[in-house]
Formats: structure tokens, C-alpha cells, sequence
């Protein structure tokens, strides 16, 4: 199987990008693949929550600007992540000046393709050269959203950047999918999912993460939502999710 590289991206906060990174990249090695995570986002959410460590020796942004391998770290059975730093919060500045800036972060993973699954990158909020970077390494971007007011007007500006990187330097980049978090029934939900289901059609997943408290909780665990709470609507709802992946990326 071809390895699968997937950002999941939006430049609005509060979406669930770094919870359904992690989430989606433990269900992926509990069903037995080989997943790398890359943590792109200055606040290291995602690696505190799968490592517990805030300060790692050496992270991706020393790969970025630095020209440093890729620091992989062995998170648990099939599962390993390549961590952030505070200091990816001036990469930006940083990478200005470097030759095909866009394109480092697809030719440090040359090496590593082989060894994995999917390779899943979790984003900052906001749509610079960082996150630019993981859409020219990947091969498809899925779209966390929450079931609020005017959640359009963003994708418009995310669609348009999609749009752009396709046409100038990866043109096999695709819209995997959008999903739901934080999901209720409440009307206005409703009436989001109708909107955005008008305009991505069967892109957007049938599995809708349900508001759950588990996993505002998980990360100060140290364990998975499939460790910390197996029954909980976390666990059950992001790995019905995987499953849809699993289904889409590998038919």
C-alpha cells in the first residue's frame, strides 16, 4: 500500500485539529498500521499530549530551518511522532529566505515514506508557510469543523489556498474529507451540516465527533481516548471515524 499523507488543517482555532490528530493517528496503529504524526504547531499541543514533554531536545522546526533530520520519537506499538518547539512560532521568518521553501518539509520525508502507513500532520491555525509546507507533502487535507454560525467563511480562504498550492506545485493534492467535532443535536448544528453537505457533497464523513469531556481531558493523561475512556462517545466516535478513513484511503 501506498503510504497515505494526510494534513488535517483549518485556520480556525478550537476546531479539534490536534485531538483528532492524535485520536485518529492511536485508532490507526491500534488497527495495526504504521503512523508517523508531525507536530507543525508552536503550542505543541500534540506533543505533550502523546509524550507529556513540552521541551524536546531537537524538533521539527530544527529540520525546517536547521536542515537537521527529522526527529522521530517512538510514542507507543506502531506509533511515532516527529515533535514541535516554541520556537516554530517564528519559522515563518525564518524559512523567508530559504531556496523552495515550500517544498522542505515533502523532501525530508523522502526518507521515511517506506516505513509508514500514514503519515498525518497537524497544522497551526492559520494558513502561512508552515502549513503550506504540509500541503505540498501531502496527499490529501480533511477539514475539522465545528457545527457553528458561518463556518463557510473560512473554508472559502482554505478552499482558495488549496486551489493555489495545486496549481503551483502539488497538483495531486486532494480534499479528503471534512468531519464534525464537538457535535450536538441542537438545530443549529443541523442547519451547519446541511450547508456544508450542499457544498462538499460525499466528502464530508458520516461520523460526527460528539461533544464529549473525555477528551478535553485526555491530554493531561499521558494515555490514548482508547486507554483513558474506551466507552466514552471520544473513543467510540473517533474510531467509527478511522474506520471511515481506513474505508476511503485504502479501497
Amino acid at each position: 500500500m501506498k503510504t497515505k499523507i494526510i494534513t488535517i488543517a483549518n485556520h480556525k482555532g478550537g476546531v479539534g485539529k490536534t485531538t483528532s490528530t492524535a485520536s485518529i493517528g492511536d485508532a490507526l496503529a491500534i488497527l495495526g498500521k504504521q503512523v508517523l504524526l508531525i507536530d507543525l504547531d508552536a503550542q505543541q499541543n500534540l506533543t505533550f499530549t502523546l509524550t507529556q514533554n513540552e521541551e524536546p531536545e531537537t524538533s521539527v522546526y530544527d529540520s525546517l530551518v536547521k536542515d537537521a533530520p527529522l526527529p522521530i520519537v517512538n510514542v507507543r506499538k506502531n506509533l511515532d511522532i516527529v515533535p514541535a518547539s516554541l520556537e516554530l512560532a517564528r519559522a515563518e521568518i525564518d524559512m523567508a529566505t530559504k531556496i523552495a521553501r515550500e517544498g522542505i518539509l515533502k523532501s525530508l520525508l523522502a526518507d521515511h515514506i517506506d516505513k509508514y502507513d500514514y503519515i498525518i500532520i497537524d497544522c497551526p491555525p492559520s494558513l502561512g508557510i508552515v502549513t503550506t509546507n504540509a500541503l505540498v507533502a501531502s496527499d490529501r487535507l480533511y477539514i475539522p469543523l465545528t457545527a457553528e454560525a458561518l463556518p463557510m467563511k473560512g473554508l472559502a480562504m482554505l478552499d482558495d489556498v488549496v486551489s493555489e498550492v495545486r496549481r503551483r506545485v502539488n497538483p495531486a493534492l486532494e480534499l479528503g474529507g471534512v468531519f464534525f467535532t464537538r457535535f450536538n443535536n441542537r438545530n443549529l448544528n443541523k442547519e451547519v451540516v446541511k450547508m456544508i453537505e450542499s457544498r462538499y457533497a460525499d466528502k464530508v464523513f458520516k461520523t460526527k465527533i460528539r461533544e464529549n469531556i473525555t477528551l478535553a481531558e485526555m491530554p493531561l493523561s499521558g494515555q490514548s481516548i482508547y486507554e483513558y475512556d474506551p466507552k466514552s462517545n471520544g473513543a467510540v466516535d473517533y474510531m467509527a471515524l478511522t474506520e471511515e478513513i481506513i474505508a476511503r484511503e485504502e479501497k
